[in-house]
């Protein structure tokens, strides 16, 4: 999976599934922009960690829910590296559950801001620098197939929203840029950290063929694999990431 004198912008790229992808993105040869909002320790650690390693890449903190900060990751990007070949959207979030009775509105708007508003602001910002053949990947879920677990509704109805426009966006940006997402299930990051309990994630596991939760790297090797020109024929897919537990 060669990148050599590409760039990609990897956002959410301060840990997890996006340190793992800028860091995936960058030993295959690309220059990295790193997005991040709150997780500078890793971001800046994964800048350090590329360039040890021959690489360029730097780190940006920014709200990919606000447009002016989206439209300044772009810029810098475009001020270091002249041009833009990948978008690796990976921020996003449940941030909280929320049984429907405690489903405000401002809780929804918020979720679906952050995981589907957030992606469109980027996409439509870095599309004019874009070039021809290049890729956008973006993490949706595997509660966009499913629903989600409890009181994740927001969250999987704004992921649902992501296979959707992953799907509308293939068509309207074709044949110049090719348009995925991911749908990961179980992996092992700060989101089941903070949202699952651990005996609900034993369990979830232990019910899949694989026997395991996903790694971020799993999925940041994934995400490499479709931004780069040996995905050429793969275009509004939709990839299930979860070890057989879904199949779709």
């Amino acid at each position: 999976m060669k990148l050599t004198g590409k760039t990609a912008i990897v956002t959410g790229g301060g840990r997890d599934i996006g340190r793992a992808t800028a860091l995936r993105l960058a030993k295959s040869g690309a220059n990295v922009a790193i997005n991040y909002h709150s997780s500078a320790d890793g971001a800046e650690s994964a800048v350090a960690e590329i360039k040890a390693s021959g690489g360029s890449a730097f780190a940006m903190q920014g709200d990919m829910t606000s447009e002016s900060e989206v439209e300044a990751l772009v810029a810098k990007t475009l001020e270091t590296y002249k041009s833009i070949d990948v978008l690796a959207h990976i921020t996003g979030g449940l941030v909280a559950r929320k049984p429907i009775p405690e489903l405000t509105l401002d809780h929804w708007q918020t979720v679906m801001n952050l995981n589907a508003t957030s992606f469109l602001l980027l996409v439509r910002a870095a599309l004019p620098n874009m070039t021809n053949g290049g890729s956008i990947v973006v993490t949706a879920s595997q509660a966009g197939r499913d629903g989600g677990g409890p009181g994740a509704i927001a969250y999987a109805a704004s992921k649902g929203a992501v296979v959707t426009m992953t799907r509308g966006m293939a068509k309207e940006l074709g044949p110049n840029i090719r348009v995925n997402s991911v749908c990961p299930g179980m992996i092992d990051t700060d989101f089941h950290n903070i949202f699952t309990k651990p005996e609900v994630r034993k369990n979830v596991a232990a019910g899949t063929p694989l026997k395991r939760e996903g790694t971020s790297e799993d999925v940041a090797n994934l995400i490499t694999y479709l931004a780069s020109d040996e995905a050429a024929f793969v275009t509004g897919a939709n990839i299930d990431i979860n070890g057989g537990m879904l199949f779709s």
